[in-house]
């Protein structure tokens, strides 16, 4: 299959250096939760919190949605719930891509059983063009309108995780 590079690298640094800005002025005094989406969000959350000012605390939550391939399956399932309470804590979700907004959406629902004190999403993409669900996102990086993307943490069938970029696949 073949890539085409979307999104450098560089460009990729630059906007997480600009999200954790934000996000330390926003939490500034606080020491919010940050919660990464397994498995693509890993590397864009671990960018994210070692360029945080601010202390915080991690944990990881895991949702699957997609089969084989390129289409949804469109059943999410929580597949690794927190481990840490978040209880009264101020949580911030991290993902690497928000499209049909169903895996989000169904992870949120799950962290506000928990009484959180409040919720907010940190996305590195958005791709509002298979939007099947409204979605908030307080903190998001780049707006992607087509395509499959893989790379920096994004996926094919397991594949392509590794590369530095976001790619497209043709």
């Amino acid at each position: 299959m073949e890539r085409e590079i979307l999104i450098e690298r560089r460009f990729i640094l630059a906007k997480v250096q600009e999200i954790a800005e934000r996000i330390s002025a926003d939490y500034a005094g606080k020491e919010p939760v940050l919660i990464g989406v397994l498995k693509g969000a890993v590397f864009f959350f671990a960018d994210l919190v070692m360029h945080l000012t601010i202390p915080c605390r991690i944990d990881f939550i895991g949702a699957a949605s997609y089969g084989s391939g390129r289409n949804s399956s469109g059943e999410v399932r929580l597949v690794k719930d927190v481990s840490i309470p978040i209880s009264g804590k101020p949580v911030i979700l991290v993902e690497d891509i928000v499209d049909t907004g169903l895996t989000l959406n169904r992870i949120v629902k799950a962290l506000r059983q928990k009484g959180p004190e409040s919720i907010r999403v940190c996305a590195l993409i958005d791709k509002k063009e298979r939007r099947e669900e409204a979605v908030q996102l307080d903190y998001s990086g780049f707006e992607v309108e087509e395509g499959f993307l893989v790379g920096y943490g994004l996926d094919y069938d397991e594949q392509y995780r590794y590369l530095p970029d976001i790619c497209v696949l043709r």
